[in-house]
């Protein structure tokens, strides 16, 4: 057997006090594309990183085209031939897409032909990033950053292709896109290693597959014989997804909840059409310069339901939660919360008013612990929040803080955070701070919740059991959901209507089916592939050996 082009022995890596590797061997042969798949907090982005260069193991080594780099400079890793594309923000924001680009050519800036050539080449893959080349990055969509950031990974030829997260936050006919790309990548002879989510995308990706769970490989064979594996594709994270509702009082909206509420929960569309209004968008319009990204958008959503957001990237649905939100003043129209014009509210106020935000990078506190940062989350409910009586320990001040210490263990409880409690956030997978947003989210305790991609960065069998938490939250406070979500077998499962959008607008509403249906939708946002649009829920055996 040839020599592996990356070979990882018997690798720990640590962060502080805290071991997230333990073991592991990883090899990757030259021209292979392999899946890495895993858990939450796996070590799967750690495995990639030290790899890269960018963390240094306590022990083991790496070895690359058979020259062993462990603990060289990320540059110097980079100059020998490895890329790494980061999951989440890979790129900076505050500097154009032109600018990003030539960052991600930096090793070839001395030479203007190649780097004009590198950048043709990407453009090539990516048109998007021509069109808007003079657009700061941050501007551009999520899905439109994730390109950005494959194309700087691209940009200086690499033998070896790390990409951390590859579908997070697109829609499926840019996953589809991307797919193609990657094929394209890989079939030039780079090699290729992707950590990816989704065990029914990671099928249409990579012949091998390497599972991770708790730092150590689990198994490591054919893609598709994972599906044969229940032992390991298993929800070892949202452990209370599909339990039983909890047995402890329910939050203060919950008990105010109407029965009509609990029917319409149940699909009975009728009640729905009568059921309160609880969030409205009257003609909502954003501008971006002359770019309409919300369009004269009308919005209803009724005490209890969940309503679906769908659309392409770049379609306005963020844009609309801002606006929604409070986070950017709207140009026209207005939105109105249980009935109240809150166009002109600030977003303090509008949380104080029972509006809750989560968004898609989970803007938490790296330097807290997770049972700390929900209780900060707390802070306004506090009973007691008198400095003197804190110092003084004054039975007033101990028993808010008691109080509030309960409600944190019975959220951490709720969203099986119980083995994070300890943890700091920094230290945390992207999946698993997911969760702790939305456990901060519900610590508010709103009526309303609009939750922006919340299966972003969490692994497949997470996501099957995210539907089911999500419905038991509902069931837990009584709050109504607005859920913008890529996943479209999450979505249906959990979604009394849903609403599209295209460029700013809305194309269609309606029960799931119906949306899912439409030609404009199917075709600006679906595709006709099967295999890009459903990311999570079972998968027919055949049609896995079918792609192999």
């Amino acid at each position: 057997m040839s020599e592996p082009l990356l070979d990882c022995r018997n690798l720990d890596v640590a962060y502080g006090q805290v071991q997230v590797l333990f073991g592991v061997d990883f090899s990757v042969a030259e021209g292979e594309t392999v899946a890495l798949l895993g858990t939450n907090g796996a070590g799967k982005s750690t495995l990639l990183k030290a790899a890269a260069g960018l963390v240094r193991p306590t022990r083991g080594s790496v070895a690359f085209d058979g020259v062993d780099i462990t603990g060289r400079p990320a540059d110097e890793v980079a100059r020998s031939g490895i890329a790494l594309m980061p999951g989440g923000k890979s790129v900076f924001p505050t500097l154009t897409v032109d600018e990003n680009l030539r960052i991600g050519g930096w090793l070839v800036r001395d030479d203007p032909d190649r780097l004009a050539a590198a950048r043709q080449e990407v453009v090539s893959l990516f048109p998007i990033l021509g069109e808007r080349g003079n657009e700061l990055a941050g501007d551009l969509s999520g899905g439109e950053q994730q390109m950005l950031g494959l194309a700087q990974a691209f940009m200086n030829k690499p033998k070896l292709l790390l990409i951390d997260e590859l579908s997070l936050g697109l829609a499926p006919t840019i996953v589809g896109q991307l797919f193609d790309v990657v094929h394209g990548i890989a079939d030039t002879g780079v090699t290729v290693v992707l950590v990816e989510q989704s065990v029914n995308l990671a099928l249409n990706l990579a012949k091998r597959a390497v599972f991770m769970e708790k730092g150590e490989v689990r198994f490591e064979g054919p893609t598709a014989d994972l599906l044969d594996r229940p032992d390991i594709l298993r929800s070892v994270f949202i452990r209370g997804g599909a339990s039983p509702p909890s047995t402890s009082s329910p939050g203060p909206r919950s008990a105010r909840r109407s029965a009509r509420a609990e029917e319409a929960a149940l699909g009975g569309d009728s009640v729905r059409r009568e059921l309160r209004v609880v969030l409205e968008c009257q003609s909502v319009t954003r501008r971006f310069g002359g770019i309409r990204a919300v369009d004269e958008v009308d919005l209803e959503l009724h005490d209890g339901q969940i309503l679906g957001l769908i659309g392409p990237n770049g379609a306005g649905k963020t844009t609309l939660l801002d606006c929604v939100s409070g986070f950017l003043p709207i140009d026209r129209g207005r939105v109105l919360l249980h009935d109240e014009d809150v166009t002109a509210w600030s977003p303090s106020r509008r949380a104080r008013a029972g509006l809750g935000r989560s968004f898609q990078d989970a803007r938490l506190y790296p330097s807290l612990t997770v049972e700390e940062t929900v209780a900060v989350a707390l802070e306004r409910h506090l009973e007691s929040r008198d400095v003197a009586a804190a110092a003084l320990h004054l039975p007033a001040s101990y028993e808010s803080e008691l109080a509030a210490s309960e409600r944190v263990d019975e959220l951490v409880e709720l969203m099986g955070l119980t083995a994070f409690r300890q943890k700091l956030v920094s230290e945390l997978s992207t999946g698993s701070r997911r969760i702790v947003d939305l456990a901060c989210i519900l610590a508010q305790d709103p009526s309303v919740v609009l939750l922006d991609e919340p299966s972003s960065g969490i692994a497949q069998k997470e996501t099957d059991a995210l539907g089911p938490l999500l419905l038991r939250v509902r069931e837990h406070t009584g709050c109504s959901m607005l859920v913008i979500e890529h996943d479209m077998a999450l979505l249906s499962s959990i979604a009394d209507e849903m609403v599209a959008l295209e460029l700013g607008r809305v194309i269609a509403q309606g029960t799931p089916k119906e949306v899912l249906a439409h030609p404009r939708v199917v075709e600006s946002y679906l595709g006709t592939e099967e295999k890009v649009i459903r990311r999570s829920g079972r998968r027919a055996r055949s049609k896995a050996r079918a792609s192999r």
